[in-house]
């Protein structure tokens, strides 16, 4: 097992920014942190601990080990291919990458296959090549990373909130203002685990714009800027303002007037600074069908 070994000289800093590892990003780190992986004298510690001077930390197994995750032939809807990274329109019930009960079909299944192997090894190997992800039911645009360099550029860029990420969605309930932001830490839900929600415990901050383009009866379509990226970001804040997004039974009325199972949710554009040659780069999809059918129904009520 890897491991290294960190003396604070000088405290003061935070445990995720202390420890500084050329092939990790400062996401990755916390994510060793929040894993157990790193230690404090001994202990562990959370991602906010101050680093103190004379503090001994250790990070274990935190290079990348070879990838058991088989590569499998599905087709993808590549939008931008280079050297450095992809952008690939996801459809809708494909999981992003392997977790208990979805070892295969998922997003990183089909990479494997596509890009021979050739994938950034930061988030290790369940998640090779993953910046940022969307929910198995939302589909849309993600990126891509092929290389560790354009990991870490990437990663920074969202970190720094300089990534445009544009979405779609069918909320429930007519918007009256016509734009606003939602500013509301989100954390995880407390009694439900598998939830995220609104709250001040244990919480990020989180900022969501959006702008109405539509409204109908019952519902309204409504374009949303993500300035922060928390899971399930947009599905909790609209909740929060009492417009969850229409077919979204975790966050939403468990049933619905057109059967569905799933959010209308749709990431639909995708912008940012190449990390090698420094122009930047935007990429605008095409809305689904699926979406596109409730659109219509709406429109002819």
């Amino acid at each position: 097992m890897d491991k290294i070994t960190l003396v604070c000289e000088n405290g003061g800093e935070r445990l995720d920014k202390f420890v500084k590892i050329d092939s990790l990003t400062r996401s990755a780190v916390q994510k060793l942190i929040e894993d157990g992986r790193v230690t404090v004298n001994g202990e562990t510690a959370r991602v906010s601990y101050k680093v103190c001077t004379g503090d001994v930390v250790e990070v274990s197994d935190f290079e990348p080990k070879e990838l058991d995750v088989k590569p499998e032939n599905i087709p993808l809807d590549i939008v931008y291919e280079d050297d450095e990274l992809l952008v690939v329109n996801k459809g809708k019930n494909m999981v992003v990458h392997p977790a208990a009960g979805n070892y295969s079909g998922t997003l990183v299944n089909a990479l494997l296959y596509h890009c021979k192997g050739n994938l950034s090894g930061i988030n290790g190997v369940i998640r090779p090549g993953i910046v940022h992800r969307i929910d198995k039911d939302t589909s849309g645009l993600l990126l891509v990373a092929k290389t560790n360099r354009a990991h870490i550029s990437l990663a920074e860029q969202i970190k720094e909130k300089s990534v445009k990420r544009r979405y779609i969605c069918i909320a429930n309930g007519v918007i009256e203002t016509n734009r606003g932001v939602i500013d509301a830490p989100i954390g995880r839900h407390p009694t439900e685990r598998k939830k995220m929600a609104v709250t001040s415990k244990n919480s990020k901050n989180a900022v969501t714009h959006f702008e109405v383009l539509e409204r109908f009866c019952d519902y309204t379509y409504l374009t949303c800027r993500l300035e922060t990226g928390r899971t399930h970001q947009i599905r909790v804040h609209l909740k929060y303002i009492g417009h969850p997004v229409l077919g979204d039974a975790v966050y939403g009325p468990k049933k619905n007037e057109f059967n569905l199972t799933s959010q209308v949710l749709h990431a639909k554009t995708i912008g940012f600074v190449h990390p090698v040659t420094g122009d930047y780069m935007e990429f605008d999809s095409e809305i689904p069908d699926y979406f596109n059918d409730i659109l219509n129904v709406l429109r002819n009520k």
